[in-house]
């Protein structure tokens, strides 16, 4: 991909996490760009971004002049996980109100699947603004696809910035779903999937990324 569509890529991403409600005046997300760099949004709202350019980070090495300090976690993920292409930290609020009691979403419906049994937790709410957090919780990731962060928010990382961000999207989902089961005075244990019906649900065909991600968009 040449370096303006990476450009418009990140652009999109932020602004369709900022207005569908996963992120608020915090928050960035990132696309690989080579073994060596990524390229992450303007440091400001994400659902403010219009045409500012995202700045390009080293994954070894200090952060450039004004990129946000929890960027490093993102430098930490494509650090370890080649596999990864894309970052989105963000604060869903359905989830974020879990996480202060301890709590990820489990799964429990078709798009919480992703995460079976269950997303990461980090059972810390200081902000990752130095390299041993951010490698900590690069590490806590391990090959999973989510990190909640007690009462801060969550990393999410996919193969591609776009699948990161459907992800994001159904992780939030997930939330609202586990909370919504236990207003209604259901115990936290029933109406879980089970091992074999979570591994059916986690395809990727029939363009599950890609029409999630065009709805996103045009938020």
């Amino acid at each position: 991909m040449e370096a303006n569509a990476r450009q418009d890529l990140v652009r999109k991403a932020a602004r369709a996490l900022g207005r569908s409600g996963l992120a608020h005046a915090y928050g960035h997300c990132s696309a690989r760009l080579d073994g060596d760099s990524f390229l992450v949004c303007a440091a400001m709202p994400m659902g403010l971004v219009s045409d500012e350019p995202g700045v390009v980070v080293p994954i070894s090495g200090p952060l450039p002049e004004g990129v946000l300090g929890e960027v490093r976690v993102h430098q930490a993920i494509y650090a370890r996980r080649a596999d990864v292409g894309g970052i989105c930290r963000t604060m869903p609020p359905a989830l974020m109100a879990l996480s202060t009691q301890g709590i990820v979403p489990a799964a429990r419906h078709g798009i919480g699947a992703y995460f079976a049994p269950g997303p990461a937790l980090w059972d810390d709410p200081r902000l990752l603004r130095d390299d041993g957090a951010a490698a900590r919780v690069a590490e806590a990731l391990g090959e999973g696809s989510a990190i909640v962060l007690r009462g801060n928010g969550v990393v999410v990382a996919g193969e591609t910035l776009e699948q990161a961000a459907v992800l994001n999207w159904f992780l939030e989902d997930a939330a609202r779903i586990e909370r919504d089961v236990r207003m209604m005075g259901f115990a936290p244990e029933s109406g879980r999937l089970n091992a074999e019906e979570a591994a059916a649900r986690q395809v990727w065909s029939g363009g599950v990324v890609e029409r999630m991600w065009n709805w996103l968009i045009s938020v």
